[in-house]
């Protein structure tokens, strides 16, 4: 029999829909979070929990943004199980002459036919960002709606100087252009629309009725970002974004794909090893970026381990807490707000340290 200590402890090891629910109203008492929605599993099923506050209940539509990297890594890895393509494939076996040409002019020398699709998914390509300070002032805090297309995303980032020479050892710079290209290989490797290739390869493998692919701007389903107080109204540079940024989901339907992620379901779970070769970042935020997914330390005292998965603009989240084998998937709906995301899954996880 336990002694009472160790019953105190084992007691401790668990949350219920309350303790849930309480965690959560610190959300909205935070300056410009209006909603947030929290979705909490544990590996061995023990536990399944959803909570929304504010203006965001358990069951709505948001945007995901970034998080979509990670539906993009699970199609790339389910290609090449299929043998349709290899990661150390230079991207000029997959992309027009028009595209690849001139991507990558590092002090005067050419080393656009060198990136391959491991460069792409690990941030490691030097390929710089095209959503900077100027692009970021003009859609998120003027509110002016603009389409971001391949081709006038390839326009900008030809014309700025790369980081550093694709897969430089140590180096890695976060750059939406990225999976931009991604996307684009996995559209002409497919001969579908990366938007139908989702559906097909997630969507609908995985029976999720409420997740699709921004592409209608008069879509008003997903409940509204915000940036500060003020609600962002962009259908334009949304439905513009499909591979880097454009899926709508629930907390629950993300989480569906999130686990399916971890645990075999589209390449054998063997290969999250391979993904897990860190590079440190330091913007957006300070994070370590793998191939396809990033590590999220959640203290100075843990720098190196922590959160497994992936973050969006948008305010939204998909995480994995190996520690504990707790996954985390939701939003702050808020483009400023990440530090209050962290707070809650932090004070989740503190329910199963001892």
């Amino acid at each position: 029999m336990k002694n009472p200590t160790e019953r105190r402890t084992l007691m401790k090891k668990t949350i219920n829909q309350s303790q849930l629910d309480e965690i959560m109203s610190y959300a909205t008492t935070k300056k410009n979070i209006f909603g947030a929605v929290l979705c909490v599993e544990k590996e061995d099923d023990s536990l399944s929990l959803v909570s929304g506050v504010g203006n965001i209940q358990p069951d709505d539509q948001y945007f995901i943004a970034s998080v979509t990297k990670l539906y993009i890594t699970a199609v790339i890895l389910k290609l090449r199980l299929e043998k349709q393509l290899q990661l150390d494939d230079k991207i000029s076996k997959y992309l027009s002459k028009e595209i690849v040409s001139h991507i990558h002019v590092f002090k005067g020398i050419d080393y656009s036919n060198e990136i391959t699709i491991k460069h792409l998914m690990s941030n490691t390509s030097g390929i710089p960002e095209y959503f900077s300070s100027d692009v970021i002032k003009e859609l998120v805090i003027n509110g002016n709606d603009d389409s971001w297309p391949l081709e006038k995303t390839l326009e900008v980032i030809k014309e700025k100087k790369p980081n550093f020479i694709p897969g430089q050892k140590g180096k890695a710079s976060y750059s939406d252009p990225n999976y931009k290209l991604l996307g684009k290989i996995i559209e002409t490797i497919t001969g579908k629309r990366i938007q139908d290739v989702l559906k097909e390869f997630i969507f609908d493998e995985l029976k999720l009725e409420k997740t699709y692919v921004f592409e209608d701007v008069k879509d008003s389903r997903p409940v509204p970002i915000y940036y500060k107080s003020k609600p962002l109204h962009l259908p334009l540079y949304m439905s513009s974004i499909s591979s880097e940024g454009g899926v709508v989901s629930t907390a629950k339907e993300t989480m569906i794909f999130f686990r399916a992620f971890f645990n075999g379901h589209f390449f054998p779970k063997e290969n999250l090893t391979e993904l897990m070769h860190w590079n440190l970042i330091f913007g957006p935020g300070v994070f370590y970026y793998g191939i396809g997914i990033s590590q999220q330390p959640l203290s100075l005292f843990e720098f190196k381990r922590g959160l497994i998965g992936h973050w969006g603009h948008s305010g939204a989240f998909a995480f994995y807490h190996p520690k504990t084998d707790i996954y985390f998937t939701g939003t702050i709906n808020q483009f400023t707000g990440h530090g209050v995301a962290v707070k809650l899954m932090r004070d989740v996880i503190k329910f199963f340290k001892e």
